[in-house]
C-alpha cells in the first residue's frame, strides 16, 4: 500500500511539473523530459482529447458501464497512453475504453504514460496497439491493417514484423473487406464469425453472398455447414465439371424441379436419363435443417 501511495504522489508531482509553463516539454531533448516521457503521470481528464486515428468505432455500452464500475472500486489499474500536443494538452494513443469509463463516473484525473510523437507515429502506435487487443472484432482489425497500408505505406511483410502476425493471417483479415457491407456489419455485431466470413468470401457475387448470409442466420449454420454450402454453390456455378456425365432431363422433370425446390425451401438437384429414370438430391445445411425437411415429408404423407 505504501508503494502505491508513493507512486501516486510521484505521478501527481509530475503532473504539476507539466502545468508549469517554464517547464513545457515538446521533445525528448527538452529539460525534464526524462522525468515525464515514459513515466506514469496523473493527468487532468479535461486536458486529454480523443484520438482521431482511433481504429475502434464500436463501444459496447454495457461493458463500458461494467468497466466504469470496476474503476470506481479499484481505480484505473492499467494507465492509458497519450501523446503531448501543446502546453498541458494531450491526445489519446490507446486506452479509450478506460478513458470513457473514467469520465462516466466523473473522475477528474487519470494515470497516463506520456509519449511525444507526430501524427504518423501516433496513428501507427494506435493501430498496432489496437490490433494486438483481444476484444476487437475482425472487421476493426481488417480496417486497421488497411489503414497501415494506405496511410503509413506499410507492406504486408512490414506489418507482419510490426504486429507479430503471419503474412497469411494479415491477408485473411484484409480479404474480409471484400464482403458485402451488410455482412461486415453482421460480423461486427457478432451474428457471424470470422470463419463464416472467410467461407463466404469465396463467392464473388455479393447478392449470392447475402443469400448465404441469410441462410446462416435463419438456419444457424456452423462454419463447416457454410463451407459445404459454398462448395455446392461453386459446383453449381461450374457445370462444365459435370457436362460429361449429364444429359438433358425430360420435360416432365424440368417442370417438377421448381415445385420440389419451393416445397423443400432449397434448390433441389434432379438427374434423369432420356428414358425417364433418375434420382432426386435434397441438400440440407445443418441438423436443424435436416429435421425441418423430415417434418415436411411427414406432413405430406
Amino acid at each position: 500500500m505504501a508503494k502505491a501511495t508513493k507512486k501516486q504522489a510521484l505521478g501527481r508531482g509530475l503532473s504539476a511539473l507539466l502545468k508549469d509553463p517554464s517547464n513545457d516539454i515538446n521533445s525528448a531533448q527538452d529539460k525534464n523530459a526524462d522525468k515525464v516521457v515514459g513515466n506514469i503521470v496523473e493527468l487532468d481528464i479535461d486536458s486529454i482529447e480523443i484520438n482521431p486515428f482511433q481504429p475502434r468505432t464500436n463501444f459496447n455500452e454495457e461493458t463500458l458501464r461494467e468497466l466504469a464500475s470496476s474503476i470506481k472500486e479499484l481505480g484505473v489499474i492499467q494507465p492509458i497512453t497519450v501523446r503531448k500536443l501543446e502546453f498541458n494538452k494531450f491526445q489519446l494513443v490507446s486506452g479509450e475504453r478506460r478513458f470513457r469509463a473514467s469520465k462516466l463516473i466523473g473522475l477528474e484525473t487519470i494515470p497516463a504514460y506520456i509519449r511525444i510523437a507526430n501524427d504518423q507515429e501516433s496513428l501507427e502506435m494506435a493501430l498496432v496497439e489496437n490490433i494486438q487487443r483481444q476484444d476487437l472484432d475482425p472487421i476493426e482489425i481488417a480496417l486497421s491493417y488497411q489503414r497501415l497500408i494506405d496511410e503509413i505505406n506499410l507492406t504486408q511483410e512490414q506489418m507482419s514484423e510490426r504486429v507479430g502476425k503471419k503474412r497469411s493471417t494479415i491477408a485473411n483479415y484484409l480479404r474480409l473487406l471484400k464482403l458485402d457491407p451488410i455482412i461486415q456489419t453482421g460480423m461486427r455485431d457478432g451474428f457471424i464469425s470470422m470463419g463464416h466470413g472467410r467461407a463466404i468470401i469465396n463467392i464473388e457475387d455479393q447478392s449470392t453472398q447475402l443469400d448465404i448470409y441469410e441462410q446462416i442466420i435463419t438456419n444457424k449454420l456452423s462454419v463447416r455447414d457454410t463451407e459445404a454450402l459454398v462448395r455446392s454453390l461453386q459446383n453449381d456455378e461450374n457445370p462444365k465439371k459435370h457436362e460429361k456425365n449429364t444429359v438433358e432431363p425430360p420435360k416432365f422433370v424440368k417442370k417438377g424441379i421448381k415445385e420440389f425446390s419451393d416445397f423443400f425451401g432449397h434448390k433441389i438437384s434432379i438427374k434423369a436419363s432420356a428414358n425417364g429414370k433418375g434420382n432426386i438430391s435434397i441438400p440440407f445445411h445443418s441438423e436443424e435443417d435436416f429435421n425441418r425437411i423430415i417434418k415436411l415429408i411427414k406432413r405430406a404423407k
